[in-house]
């Protein structure tokens, strides 16, 4: 009767450590360019569904990571469509190893994004620098973030 009791309470502190856990291993964010935003994010490539994995072309491994940017531009009534153009990168870890990214681009419907795999070590710094060129735009639109990873 006693464990029963407990029950709640350990449930309770459980579920925000793994959320905390989670949101570790995941990382998003993007920045602003005027009329241009690049959205980004990381995650294991193990947070892929097996069949999503396979659709795209992307293996799941304990080791590999994967990036996905969205370039987006604001239209005139203040919503953000998703554009196309090129996007290209590196990774660099703690030890300043670089390895370039090799960015695939993939429409679902109105949806454009780049995606690319890297490899990386669970707890190792990582620091991404990206730049997003829009088709018909003349600028380009550079990123720099950095995250470690952990595998499930």
């Amino acid at each position: 009767m006693i464990r029963r009791s407990l029950y709640p309470r350990v449930a309770a502190f459980a579920a925000p450590l793994l959320l905390l856990a989670s949101l570790a291993a995941h990382a998003a964010g993007a920045e602003d360019f005027g009329d241009y935003q690049v959205h980004w994010s990381v995650l294991p490539s193990t947070f892929l569904a097996p069949e999503v994995a396979e659709a795209n072309g992307l293996r799941r491994s304990n080791g590999i990571g994967i990036i996905n940017i969205a370039i987006m531009r604001e239209q005139a009534d203040g919503t953000l469509k998703p554009v196309t153009g090129q996007v290209e990168g590196k990774v660099t870890n703690d030890i300043q190893q670089v390895n370039f990214l090799a960015f695939r681009r993939i429409q679902e419907g109105d949806a454009v994004y780049f995606i690319a795999e890297y490899q990386f070590r669970p707890g190792e710094l990582m620091t991404f620098n990206i730049t997003s060129r829009p088709s018909g735009h003349g600028q380009d639109l550079p990123i720099r973030f950095a995250h470690t990873l952990f595998s499930e």
